[in-house]
């Protein structure tokens, strides 16, 4: 069961040959998981057979020539070993183990929101938490179309913050669009798969300069509303003002009238 061999042991040492095997010879498993690895041997008859490794493990299986065991809380990189025992000679096989941490979370942000045609703005990806990083890619995307693409670098296992920043024109169709970001963390070559996280999707709101006949009208408009305005006040001013005249002459004229008539009765 599996695939490989390790230590060959020929005729000619007067001790019997086989091999030994493991698989996956490669693992990759996400933070504090578990995963299973068989061991087996081409030796009929084995002595002494076992799994060495620091982590907790179970076997779960057994047979003369393979065995079935499960590792548990793998929390770092890591080496396990499969050994055999046949006619007094020992082989063994060792499997690499590989700890991620998958991109949970796929934040994208848009500065600013609101944006005109024809001016800048910026698209933020964060993925926090993930690794291995090296095996991280960032793609940003406007509908289906790819805008911008990062690869990142790093050889440490512990989980670090990943961000991309782009920036961009708006265009008129932009605002029909969704704004995605695309976490892939590919973990094919290290004995996995391809992990993929797409963000929530994000609106950018378009707005369209007026062109500059349309802003002339608008002002001229704008200009004689202003105008007529400022005619009406002063137009209320000045009627206000004869009235008020009007009527303090009337009242001065029935004064005047009184005092004459009160002289000639006297």
């Amino acid at each position: 069961m599996g695939t490989g061999w390790y230590g060959h042991l020929g005729a000619g040492s007067g001790e019997e040959a086989f091999e030994v095997y493991m698989w996956p010879e490669q693992l990759v498993v996400k933070h504090g998981g578990s995963s299973k690895i068989n061991c087996s041997t081409s030796c009929l008859q084995p002595t002494i057979s076992g799994l060495e490794t620091t982590l907790s493990k179970t076997l779960l299986d057994k047979q003369p020539q393979w065995e079935l065991y499960e590792v548990f809380n793998v929390s770092t990189d890591t080496v396990v070993y499969c050994h055999f025992t046949c006619s007094g000679r020992q082989v063994q096989r060792n499997a690499s183990i590989t700890v991620f941490y998958p991109p949970e979370q796929v934040l994208l942000k848009l500065q600013p929101t609101w944006v005109t045609v024809g001016k800048v703005f910026t698209m933020e990806c964060r993925v926090p938490a993930v690794a291995p990083l090296e095996n991280l890619t960032l793609t940003l995307f406007r509908g289906q179309e790819p805008l911008h693409m990062q690869k990142f670098e790093g050889e440490t296992a512990a989980p670090q913050e990943a961000m991309i920043t782009h920036n961009s024109t708006a265009h008129k169709e932009d605002g029909r669009h969704n704004f995605s970001c695309r976490a892939e963390l590919d973990l094919k070559t290290r004995g996995g798969g391809l992990i993929r996280k797409t963000s929530e999707p994000q609106v950018l709101e378009i707005h369209e300069p007026m062109p500059d006949n349309q802003m002339v009208i608008i002002i001229a408009v704008v200009s004689v509303l202003l105008l007529l305005f400022v005619a009406s006040v002063l137009l209320c001013f000045v009627f206000g003002q004869q009235w008020h005249q009007r009527r303090s002459g009337n009242y001065g004229v029935q004064a005047a009238w009184r005092r004459l008539r009160r002289s000639y009765r006297a």
